[in-house]
């Protein structure tokens, strides 16, 4: 099996983001591989087609460069200081993708919650990356039965 050399770990900045972080660190120590942290802005307007789009624009500005804040914060706790961060606005489960393709990694590390019910018909994020993504994906258990475990 070859070494995993580029992990890409995409975070959403909640409490989670911390332990996915963590485990994507102790992975890349492992292998001697770089890691890059990406946060996505899903920016939905309010009215798409109404006569806010300047200050809708300026609404998703303010909220990238927060997301760009807080994810170096949480980069230098990490001991991945060094560690590239991005942040891209658009639709969450294509951007992993895109960016894990144009940035060549080899293994994405990402968070994935228990589901129940319901919601286990509801396709998301880590599904859609699982499915598309050009590389291995290590899915990092988070939520409640993660603090449990």
């Amino acid at each position: 099996m070859p070494a995993y050399r580029h992990i890409l770990v995409p975070l959403d900045l909640t409490d989670d983001s911390t332990l996915i972080g963590e485990r994507a660190k102790i992975v890349a120590t492992a292998f001697g591989a770089a890691v890059e942290l990406l946060h996505v802005v899903e920016f939905v307007p309010v009215e798409p087609m109404g006569e806010t789009l300047m200050p809708a624009v300026a609404i998703e500005e303010e909220l990238i460069q927060r997301a760009k804040t807080r994810l170096a914060a949480l980069a230098g706790s990490l001991g991945l200081a060094g560690a590239p961060v991005h942040v891209e606005a658009g639709n969450v489960k294509a951007e992993i993708i895109r960016v894990a393709r144009e940035r060549q990694v080899d293994l994405i590390v990402l968070g994935s919650r228990e589901r129940h019910g319901l919601s286990i018909l509801v396709n998301l994020t880590e599904d859609t990356v699982l499915h598309g993504a050009p590389c291995d994906v290590l899915a990092v258990r988070v939520g409640a039965r993660a603090a449990a475990a």
